[in-house]
């Protein structure tokens, strides 16, 4: 039995080139960023040529782009800071984001008695524009950081992203976006788009976990969350994680050279599981907007399978069994018995879900497999 790994937007295999950029680096640029020598010096210059490098795909310039842990550092640095540095006395939200956003902006509320507010959406999962126009342009709104994902890890359903920069734009608000299952999977021009702040995962699009950046417009200015040194300009202390900086340049830079083959590969691989879906499971729903092509990432489906009891309970081990990894839930929320909250949110947790993320390292096998042991277990 092969496994198949189909929990890519958990994580995702590192590619053969990234493998060996980390490798090359480990042993060959071992210098310090921050000293003055060769050594030092080497590894600096290798640091800031990925920065140019990353903000040039983006459309941005390499002193808005600043390298963190991941995007869940990059979340709670904007939302602390924004509301610390920039006077920010509202934060408008959704009840779907990842909880990197959700319960940091819960906690910033409470310690800095700032009001939080969440957005109105459809039954499918959907931002409410409507309603965050409404919130947005009431009489005497104090100053507002508008933080809303581009890609719902759970259920897939791409944001209006452009839409709410220009509400935020209209009515003066700081506008974040947590794009972590966005960046490497999709265009971003930041010079044209007016989002204030977009964050970053190398893991999710098959670079090294525990490195990403944060990108923050120039004409916004937050001061360091971590201090004790003066690296990212200051904004970040802490020695730079040279290997994992260089290994996601190499896999930022392969997903954005091979974009749309890639992506139209990954396609289609959805498209055979929600084939597969209606002829073989056809009482299964597909929750929130994963089945919209046009609304929805082409990396993941949410199935919903009308199952109860031991069969319901024994869903997931049944699948691990055969060789099966997938998500029940947000793979973030792993040891948490307390459900999926983007599912509540939208009424969708009424029977088991699984979430399948696909990459360009899965086949069209693999997916006729899963929908056959689905089919099998269901019968």
């Amino acid at each position: 039995m092969t496994p198949v790994y189909f929990d890519n937007a958990a994580t995702t295999a590192i590619r053969p080139e990234v493998v060996t950029a980390i490798s090359e680096s480990l042993s060959e640029q071992y210098g310090n960023p921050s000293s003055t020598h060769s050594f030092g010096r080497s590894a600096k210059a290798l640091i800031e040529k990925a920065r140019k490098s990353i903000a040039t795909t983006l459309g941005a310039k390499p002193s808005e782009i600043y390298f963190t842990s991941g995007g869940t550092e990059a979340d709670n640095m904007v939302l602390r800071c924004a509301v610390r540095d920039l006077g920010v006395k509202r934060i408008i939200t959704s009840s779907i984001e990842h909880h990197a956003v959700l319960h940091a902006s819960e906690a910033v509320a409470e310690e800095y008695g700032i009001v939080l507010e969440l957005v109105n959406i459809d039954e499918q999962g959907y931002i409410d524009l409507k309603d965050l126009e409404n919130k947005l342009s009431r009489v005497s709104a104090p100053k507002t950081l508008v933080s809303l994902m581009h890609v719902n890890n759970e259920i897939g359903n791409l944001l209006e992203v452009e839409k709410v920069a220009q509400l935020c734009k209209t009515h003066q608000a700081l506008f974040h976006s947590d794009t972590v299952q966005s960046v490497g999977h999709y265009q971003w021009d930041l010079s044209k788009t007016p989002v204030h702040f977009i964050c970053a995962a190398a893991h999710k699009f098959h670079g090294p976990k525990g490195i990403g950046f944060l990108y923050m417009r120039s004409d916004v200015h937050l001061k360091s969350l971590i201090v004790g040194g003066g690296q990212e300009k200051g904004f970040r202390a802490g020695t730079e994680s040279v290997h994992n900086i260089l290994g996601m340049e190499k896999a930022f830079t392969l997903a954005y050279q091979n974009l749309a083959e890639e992506k139209e590969y990954v396609l289609s691989l959805k498209k055979r599981f929600i084939d597969g879906v209606k002829s073989r499971l056809p009482e299964a729903i597909l929750n929130g907007g994963c089945g919209n092509f046009d609304r929805s990432t082409y990396t993941l489906v949410n199935l919903r399978l009308p199952i109860t009891g031991d069969k319901a309970t024994l869903l997931l081990f049944h699948l691990d069994l055969k060789g099966i990894a997938c998500s029940q839930g947000s793979a973030c929320q792993s040891g948490s018995n307390k459900g999926s909250h983007v599912l509540r949110a939208i009424a969708a947790d009424n029977f088991p879900s699984l979430r399948f993320s696909f990459s360009i390292f899965n086949t069209i096998e693999e997916v006729d497999y899963v929908i056959d042991t689905l089919a099998s277990y269901l019968a």
